[in-house]
């Protein structure tokens, strides 16, 4: 085998190899709140499992059709629920965005089932089923936001890709260099599962490539899907 397939063999086995070592891994730390399902564990940036939280900017109407800022209040309730307070986690995989996703407690309780629980999340069966159940109470309570018209984030994300598809520069430059939130430096070629979630910002570096030549030369990798 030549050393250049070597070498692309590495850079797609080496980020699958992290994550399935970190995928069992325990940790602690106190809680800052980022978002509603995202949190720094200590120096962990985690993604709570099986769970998702409306944006930051997304809406909601109430029961007389008034819109009202259903993301940031969210965000807002869970950071009085639980910021400064120290969290117990268990590593689950790491996404794509280089964040740990994990399952975590909070004095005893499973923090993504006591936010479901109390309608501030989503459960999100397509990463786990894990609260199902939970969220069908708290909608039948109307806890939370069941109390509201509410769009699934996942719903509200897809219909912003929608009208903000980005369009290369030059026709055959199409691969798309992104950096993670940890400084990782990965390409997406088109046909990719992540591709068309990705949006490149020169302004944070991230650049256009017009072969994957060129964005290995450049220091980027390959996405592993």
């Amino acid at each position: 085998m030549a050393l250049t397939d070597v070498a692309a063999m590495l850079r797609i086995l080496l980020p699958l190899l992290f994550s399935a070592s970190i995928a069992h891994a325990d940790f602690y730390g106190r809680i800052n709140v980022i978002d509603g399902d995202t949190f720094d564990v200590g120096s962990v940036r985690v993604r709570l499992h099986a769970v998702d939280a409306p944006e930051f900017d997304q809406t909601c109407k109430r029961s007389d059709g008034a819109e009202w800022a259903c993301g940031q209040w969210v965000t807002d309730e869970v950071r009085k629920r639980v910021q400064g307070k120290r969290a117990s986690c268990h590593a689950v995989t790491v996404d794509r965005y280089d964040r740990t996703v994990a399952k975590c407690e909070v004095q005893g309780r499973d923090l993504g089932q006591w936010l479901v629980s109390d309608g501030l999340i989503f459960s999100f069966p397509r990463y786990g089923q894990d609260y199902v159940a939970t969220e069908k109470e708290a909608l039948v309570a109307g806890r939370g936001l069941h109390a509201s018209e509410v769009q699934s984030p996942s719903e509200y994300r897809a219909e912003k890709r929608a009208v903000s598809v980005q369009i290369a520069p030059q026709a055959n430059c199409v691969i798309k260099g992104n950096i993670s939130s940890k400084g990782t430096r990965i390409y997406h070629m088109p046909g990719q599962s992540d591709y068309a979630n990705t949006q490149i910002s020169e302004r944070k570096g991230e650049r256009w490539f017009c072969s994957e030549a060129e964005a290995q030369s450049a220091g980027w990798r390959r996405a592993a899907r």
